[in-house]
C-alpha cells in the first residue's frame, strides 16, 4: 500500500512559502507486484520565463518529489534555459507582489535535493558560459542525455512543462 502525503497551509499565501510537508519517514519503491519509479525527470521546455506564474508548479512539484525521496532532475532547455543564468530568476516572481522570487523556488528545490541541469545549446543561444550558471545548476547536458534517460531509464518518469 502506498503511503499518503498530506500538504497543508497555515495561511492564504499561494506561493507555497508556508506549506508544511508531512511525509512518511520511509517511502516504499515497491508496491506489491508493481515496481514504482525511483526518478522524476522534469523537462522545462515550453515554459517561458517571462511568464513567472508558469514557473511555480514545476519547481514546487520537484521539491515535493524530492521530499518523497525520489531522485529528481530538472533539465532547463529552450527558452527556460535562461533560468539557469545568474540574475535571471532573481528578477522573476510567480505571483505579482510576492517577495518570493523564482530563484527562491529554485533554491528551495535544490535544498530539498533536486538536481538542476542546463541543456548545452543554451550556452550558445543565450551567450552564457559555465561561469554564468547559478550555483544550483549541477551541470550541462546534451540532447542525448535526455533521450537516454527517457528511453533507457526503466525507473524514470518524465513531466514536461
Amino acid at each position: 500500500m502506498l503511503r499518503r502525503h498530506v500538504f497543508t497551509s497555515d495561511s492564504s499565501d499561494t506561493t507555497g512559502s508556508d506549506l508544511r510537508l508531512f511525509v512518511a519517514p520511509h517511502h516504499p519503491y515497491h508496491d506489491g507486484d508493481r515496481t514504482l519509479a525511483k526518478k522524476l525527470l522534469i523537462m522545462l521546455v515550453n515554459t517561458d520565463p517571462r511568464n513567472g506564474e508558469e514557473l511555480g508548479a514545476p519547481f514546487f512539484q520537484a521539491s515535493v518529489a524530492a521530499a518523497m525521496d525520489y531522485e529528481v532532475e530538472v533539465v532547463c532547455t529552450a527558452t527556460a534555459g535562461r533560468l539557469m543564468k545568474k540574475g535571471v530568476a532573481e528578477k522573476l516572481v510567480v505571483k505579482e507582489g510576492s517577495p518570493k522570487t523564482v530563484y527562491d523556488f529554485i533554491k528551495e528545490a535544490h535544498e530539498a535535493g533536486v538536481k538542476f541541469l542546463c541543456c548545452s545549446p543554451n550556452l550558445d543561444l543565450f551567450d552564457m558560459t559555465k561561469e554564468d550558471l547559478i550555483p544550483e545548476c549541477s551541470g550541462i547536458v546534451g540532447g542525448a542525455y535526455v533521450i537516454e534517460e527517457v528511453m533507457e531509464g526503466d525507473n524514470t518518469r518524465v513531466l514536461s512543462y
